[in-house]
C-alpha cells in the first residue's frame, strides 16, 4: 500500500499515558477483569470526592469549618448505596444535609446506574483542569450548566485528594527505589507546558511496589534531590538499601544526604539502551542475545567472564569490541549493579 494512502498516526496524550502507566504499576494487572478491578477502586473515591465538593457549594462552607456560616442547614452523616458503571458495580458513600435539600448533580438522586460517567471524568483530567473545560465536559454529560464556584469546589476536593495520597505515611523500609522520568503537558497559569515529573517507585522487603509520590521536575540537583528524599524521610522511611536511576543529576548525592548507607546504581535497562543504539539492524538481535548474558549474570565474576567470551565473539568487529569496553571499563563504579 502506498505511503501516501495511509493514516498518519494520532497523537497519543501524555497525560492518560501517565495516568495508565500509574495503574500498571501500583496494581499490576493481568487480566481484563483485573484492569476493571483497578478502575473501580480508583471511580469510587473520585465519586466521593466530586459529591463531597457539591455539598461545599451547596451548604457555603467546607466540611470540618466551625466558622460563622450563613445557613442553618448542616451536615448529616452519608447513605450508602452501589451504583452501576461499565466495569460493574462501585460501592459509594453519598453526603446529605439535614434539611434535605441536597440536590447531587455527579450522580442524581434515586439514580444507581452511571454508564459512561469514567471516560468523561478522565477527560476533565485529560483537559487541564481548567474551568472553561470542565463545565464544557459536564454540560455534556448532564445538559445543564454548572457555575464556575461550583467546578472549583469539586475540583479542589479532588485536589485534596491527591495531596492527601502525595503526603500519606510510608513504610519503614525500602529494599528498591526506582526513580524514573514521564514527561506531560502541564497546564499553568494559561499555558501549557511540557514537564518533567519523576515517579519513584519502592519494593518493600516482602516485594511489594508501592508508588511513594510524583514530583513535577521544575529543577534538578543536589537540593532539589535533597528536599524529596527529606520529605520521604518525614512520611516515615528510615532506610533504603538500593534507588536505581539513569544518570539524573544531582540525584545520588541527595540521597546521600539524607539516607547515608545507601547504594546507588545506574538502571541496567537504560545502560543496555545506550549500547544498542549504534548497533545496524542487521546485526542487533546477536548482539543482544550476547549482551544479555552479561547483564544477566548472577554474579560480577560471572559478569565478567561473560563479557570475555562477548568479546572474544566480537573480536573482529571493532564497532562492538569499542562500545561494549566502553560500557564495562569506563563507566562508573555505580553503573555496573552491586559491584
Amino acid at each position: 500500500m502506498s505511503t501516501a494512502l495511509m493514516a498518519p498516526r494520532k497523537k497519543r496524550n501524555t497525560k492518560g499515558a501517565a495516568i495508565a502507566q500509574a495503574i500498571l504499576e501500583q496494581y499490576q494487572p493481568q487480566t481484563k477483569k483485573d484492569m476493571q478491578e483497578a478502575i473501580k477502586d480508583i471511580f469510587g473515591p473520585m465519586f466521593e470526592a466530586m459529591l463531597q465538593g457539591e455539598m461545599d457549594s451547596h451548604l457555603g462552607y467546607e466540611a470540618n469549618d466551625h466558622g460563622y456560616n450563613n445557613t442553618d442547614n448542616r451536615r448529616n452523616g452519608y447513605i450508602s448505596k452501589n451504583v452501576k458503571t461499565t466495569y460493574g458495580e462501585i460501592p459509594i458513600d453519598v453526603p446529605r444535609d439535614r434539611q434535605a435539600t441536597f440536590e447531587p448533580q455527579v450522580i442524581p438522586k434515586r439514580t444507581r446506574d452511571v454508564s459512561g460517567i469514567e471516560d468523561k471524568v478522565i477527560s476533565m483530567y485529560a483537559k487541564g483542569m481548567s474551568q472553561r473545560d470542565i463545565a464544557d465536559t459536564i454540560e455534556d454529560i448532564y445538559g445543564f450548566e454548572i457555575s464556575h464556584e461550583t467546578i472549583s469546589n469539586i475540583t479542589d476536593s479532588v485536589i485534596e485528594t491527591a495531596k492527601e495520597w502525595q503526603n500519606r505515611p510510608l513504610k519503614k523500609f525500602y529494599t528498591f527505589l526506582f526513580v524514573d522520568c514521564l514527561y506531560v503537558s502541564i497546564r499553568k497559569e494559561m499555558e501549557t507546558k511540557n514537564c518533567a515529573v519523576y515517579v519513584i517507585l519502592g519494593y518493600d522487603v516482602n516485594g511489594v511496589k508501592d508508588i511513594l509520590g510524583l514530583w513535577i521536575g521544575e529543577a534538578e540537583g543536589k537540593h532539589y534531590w535533597m528536599q524529596i528524599f527529606d520529605e520521604i524521610k518525614a512520611r516515615g522511611v528510615e532506610d533504603v538499601l538500593f534507588i536505581s536511576m539513569d544518570g539524573v543529576s544531582g540525584l545520588e548525592e541527595g540521597a546521600r544526604s539524607i539516607f547515608k548507607d545507601v547504594t546507588v546504581q545506574r538502571c541496567i535497562v537504560h545502560l543496555i539502551r545506550n549500547s544498542v543504539k549504534y548497533i545496524p539492524s542487521k546485526d542487533y538481535k546477536a548482539y543482544t542475545a550476547q549482551l544479555k548474558k552479561v547483564y544477566g549474570a548472577a554474579s560480577l565474576k560471572a559478569a565478567e567472564a561473560e563479557f570475555e567470551r562477548f568479546k572474544y565473539a566480537t573480536e573482529t568487529d571493532e564497532l562492538y569490541f569499542d562500545i561494549s569496553t566502553f560500557q564495562m571499563t569506563d563507566a562508573e563504579d555505580d553503573d555496573l549493579p552491586f559491584r
